[in-house]
């Protein structure tokens, strides 16, 4: 029993192939063959699945997980097929042993044929009636009689192995036939397998490259959007330090009330009529990589005109790399609006403008968003720097209101 229990475990670690071993190699062919129907029917909806994700343009990392687990079931159908070439591998070599045995016992046979058939011509046709005659007594005819008549039955047994021997040795031959066939069709579907897989692993490899092109572009988008968004920053801040330095200087009578507070929440006009095309705050990309929006986008025309939402000074007018045309306005107390994406600007640094002025048109064009504009809101939320603030929670409940 110890020594059956050793078996068990050397098979158990030898892996698929081992099984040829087992008491019932059919029986383990035939689940093999379950087994890789299942595998192969799995593989063909993950397929369905790739084809789906692809039609749809989804995220290229699940694409990439999609065919990993692909090439997971092509492995899987491969060791299947090596399973299965190796139970008919095995059952080759036994038969091609058994076939080599009996065509040795055929030979043997039909040589102990061929010397019979030598020594009754050698004898001649009345050989049986010379040995009948010439007993000497009744007792001698009966022995002799018996000797023919054993001699004839052996001689028709030689026949009849003969026959058997070469009736079997047809059977062996078919079914060696049939086995070598199956193993060729098998060689074939696994050689069909691992071009599969090749060609896997290829396009793992492409949608990988895809993936790290994008990720790299989306890094790069990243270090851009933070860099310009720094860059508005300092040039607000620099703006807010002006203003308060020369509130300081003018005294407190001369300060301008600001045109907007923390009681305009919700009452600001809209700066242009369209639907949101993204909103404030974190947003994460198809890519799977997560960005901060410090405004919403607004998609509209392009070439819609663009209002300003309330009353202020106009900071800055004009290119700003990253977004194209901006306008900024300073509404006084660090409250500020920005507007960008814009394809023309009707005012100028300097400019006092009214709420519902004229300050330029939609641009956009070439964003992946396509034409839009990107209203921010800046306010001094924790301190005297003005931070972005979502716009929604300033702008009226209605979009496009006016």
């Amino acid at each position: 029993m110890r020594r059956v229990a050793l078996l068990a475990l050397t098979l158990a670690a030898l892996g698929p192939v081992s099984r040829v071993a087992a008491q019932n190699p059919a029986r383990e062919y035939r689940e093999s063959q379950l087994r890789l129907d299942s595998i192969r029917q799995e593989r063909l909806r993950l397929q369905r699945e790739l084809n789906d994700l692809q039609s749809r343009v989804r995220d290229n990392s699940r694409e990439l997980v999609n065919i990993g687990r692909q090439r997971a079931m092509s492995v899987s159908a491969l060791q299947e097929l090596d399973f299965q070439a190796a139970v008919l591998q095995s059952s080759v070599d036994v038969t091609t042993a058994e076939l080599d045995g009996a065509r040795r016992r055929l030979a043997d046979r039909s040589e102990m044929l061929r010397e019979r058939l030598r020594s009754i011509y050698k004898r001649g046709p009345l050989h049986t009636v010379r040995v009948l005659l010439s007993a000497e007594s009744f007792g001698d005819l009966l022995n002799r009689y018996k000797y023919l008549r054993l001699v004839a039955d052996y001689d028709r047994m030689v026949i009849s192995d003969v026959r058997k021997l070469e009736a079997g040795l047809v059977d062996k031959e078919a079914s060696l036939r049939t086995d070598l066939t199956q193993l060729q069709n098998l060689r074939s579907e696994k050689s069909r397998e691992v071009t599969d897989l090749r060609l896997l692993e290829r396009r793992s490899q492409q949608t990988l490259d895809r993936v790290k092109q994008r990720e790299a572009a989306t890094a790069s988008m990243i270090e851009q959007a933070e860099r310009d968004e720094a860059r508005v920053s300092t040039m607000i801040e620099r703006i807010e330090a002006a203003r308060r330095a020369e509130e300081a200087r003018a005294g407190e009578a001369a300060k301008t009330p600001a045109s907007i507070t923390t009681s305009s929440l919700g009452t600001l006009r809209w700066p242009v009529d369209g639907r949101i095309v993204y909103g404030f705050g974190p947003e994460r990309k198809p890519s799977g990589v997560t960005l901060t929006n410090n405004g919403i986008g607004i998609g509209a025309p392009a070439g819609t005109t663009v209002r300003a939402v309330e009353a202020g000074r106009v900071s800055h007018a004009g290119p700003f790399e990253g977004y194209g045309s901006m306008v900024m306005v300073n509404h006084g107390g660090g409250y500020y609006t920005l507007y960008m994406y814009m394809a023309s600007v009707s005012v100028e640094v300097g400019q006092s403008i009214a709420a519902g002025d004229l300050i330029g048109t939609v641009g956009g064009s070439q964003t992946p968003e396509g034409p839009h504009l990107e209203f921010q809101v800046r306010a001094p939320v924790r301190g005297t720097v003005p931070e972005p603030v979502d716009p929604l929670t300033w702008l009226r409940s209605k979009a496009g209101g006016t």
